[in-house]
């Protein structure tokens, strides 16, 4: 029980969520509302609620006498049936010299919602409410934290054959127990099902998560179960609409459609010159990180709301929102370090599939490749009770640039030779001018741009026409690569037949060493 000292402190607190003052003495109604809403505990802080009577709400005393009979009185509360299931209380009496403290104590409920002759009544704030459909399921998923989840419970209305049993044996039996042990097991499949969680001999019928996972058409007992996934032009959803799609299916074909979407939709990439000699691939956004909080969402999902997974790309930002908010032991002042599962089965089953860890490293693995990517961190919002909002900002990868080791002004990238800039050349024609005295760079420009060409790979004679749109091929092979060839930083691929068909050319070592004096 609260301590003397303890009351004074709460006589004056702002955690007006979990106190009540009241000078009544009278009002059963009001006190039992009051000890129900603090045993459903809704913000899930898992502190007690102090019902206080003989107090003003600024905290000051109101000179109240407790009675024996008033501390029975409220004491009887406990077990008189209207509050069910019967809260965890004590009562006790605190003798102050401007008058008693009757303080009831109330424990959070491990098996809410509490009920109040039928209703549900919850804290908000300073004050008392009746709780919403949504805000009771809330309640209801953290009873079936303390018992079986919703993925564990028979899935009354499908039949065995509403369920691949082939796919649930190749892609979740064999990788979970061996191909040997599966092939000798003579069982009926609903048995081996039942053996991990995929069928109920009681109803029946296949669970959930045996739906969920590799349901023929899991939307027919799950309306929610889905991905709407659109691309905005602009910030917000009011912008014009520019690609939207409805991803669906057992798990087993929904994610890797997502991973496809992301692949080939979501994920631009782009090569950029990091030296005159190597260029790399940079992204918007990396796509280790959004497949895992896509998948994150995917596992961590309402399976009861008839909410999609909304999947939304704006034109600077990415938008995650799920149904269902934090769940269990899961909390806004320890997440992401507190995990807990809403569908535990099916968490394990994607792991078995291959798709997460359980390691609880995901959100740190998810902040670290954003950053490495040039990304900003992304934005978790959990204050929503009854979704879960994850926000990433993209990367411009037109920002990369190419900047000359002799402090030339910064160039802009570009695949086609033809298109760099001219300090680039300038810092080109600079080497050649030494390495190459007899090539005289401003009457053959072309000879940079055939450099930077055989930096990639080695190339045709008519291949070098392309690039540089030279058409004369005499003048490319007699007046530039003959001098360059003769200089020692190109050479023919094919020393031994200088005209074959096959002949190409391609950087010498010392030609790479020349042209890497400005990477």
């Amino acid at each position: 029980m609260i301590t003397k000292e303890e009351i004074q402190e709460l006589l004056h607190s702002t955690e007006t969520y979990r106190v009540e003052r009241t000078t009544s003495t009278g009002d059963m109604d009001k006190f039992q509302e009051a000890i129900c809403a603090f045993a459903n505990d809704l913000p899930n802080s898992r502190k007690k609620g102090y019902l206080i009577l003989g107090a003003y709400d600024n905290g000051t005393l109101s000179g109240l006498k407790v009675t024996d009979d008033l501390l029975k009185k409220i004491a009887a509360i406990r077990s008189n049936g209207n509050i069910l299931p019967i809260p965890v209380m004590s009562v006790d009496r605190f003798q102050f010299p401007e008058g008693d403290l009757l303080v009831t104590e109330v424990s959070p409920s491990d098996l809410p919602p509490v009920r109040y002759r039928g209703r549900t009544f919850i804290r908000i704030g300073p004050r008392r409410d009746i709780a919403t459909e949504a805000e009771e399921r809330i309640l209801a998923e953290r009873r079936m934290s303390f018992m079986a989840t919703f993925d564990t419970m028979p899935c009354l209305a499908a039949k065995l054959n509403d369920v691949n049993t082939d796919l649930l044996r190749t892609k979740y039996l064999i990788p979970l127990l061996g191909n040997e042990l599966v092939e000798s097991d003579t069982r009926p499949i609903e048995e081996q099902m039942a053996a991990v969680g995929m069928y109920d001999t009681e109803h029946l019928c296949p669970t959930y998560a045996a739906v969920v996972l590799f349901g023929n058409k899991p939307r027919r007992f799950m309306p929610g179960l889905y991905v709407q996934y659109v691309r905005f032009k602009g910030e917000d959803v009011t912008s014009e609409v520019e690609n939207e799609m409805q991803l669906e299916g057992n798990y087993c074909e929904l994610l890797p459609r997502l991973e496809s979407l992301l692949e080939l939709s979501v994920i631009k990439k782009k090569p950029v010159f990091v030296s005159i000699l190597r260029e790399e691939m940079v992204s918007n956004y990396p796509y280790q990180a959004i497949r895992e909080l896509l998948l994150n969402a995917c596992m961590h999902r309402d399976m009861q709301s008839n909410t999609p997974l909304r999947f939304y790309e704006f034109a600077s930002h990415l938008e995650i929102l799920n149904a269902g908010g934090l769940y269990g032991n899961a909390r806004p002042e320890n997440f992401p370090r507190i995990n807990d599962y809403r569908n535990p089965l099916v968490a394990s089953a994607m792991k078995t599939l291959g798709y997460v860890n359980m390691f609880s490293r995901g959100i740190g693995q998810v902040q670290t490749d954003l950053k490495e990517n040039g990304n900003k961190p992304a934005q978790f919002d959990v204050s929503m009770l009854t979704a879960f909002l994850v926000t990433v900002e993209q990367k411009d990868i037109e920002q990369f640039k190419f900047v000359p080791s002799d402090g030339a002004p910064m160039v802009s990238s570009e695949d086609d030779v033809t298109s760099l800039s001219q300090a680039l050349s300038q810092a080109l024609s600079q080497v050649l001018s030494q390495a190459c005295p007899k090539l005289d760079v401003s009457h053959y420009p072309d000879a940079t741009a055939i450099l930077i060409a055989l930096c990639k790979e080695p190339q045709s004679l008519k291949e070098l026409m392309e690039k540089t749109k030279e058409k004369n091929r005499g003048r490319i092979k007699d007046n530039v690569l003959q001098h360059l060839c003769e200089s020692g930083l190109v050479e023919p691929t094919i020393k031994d037949v200088p005209n074959s068909p096959k002949q190409k050319y391609a950087l010498t070592d010392n030609g790479r060493e020349k042209l890497q004096t400005i990477s």
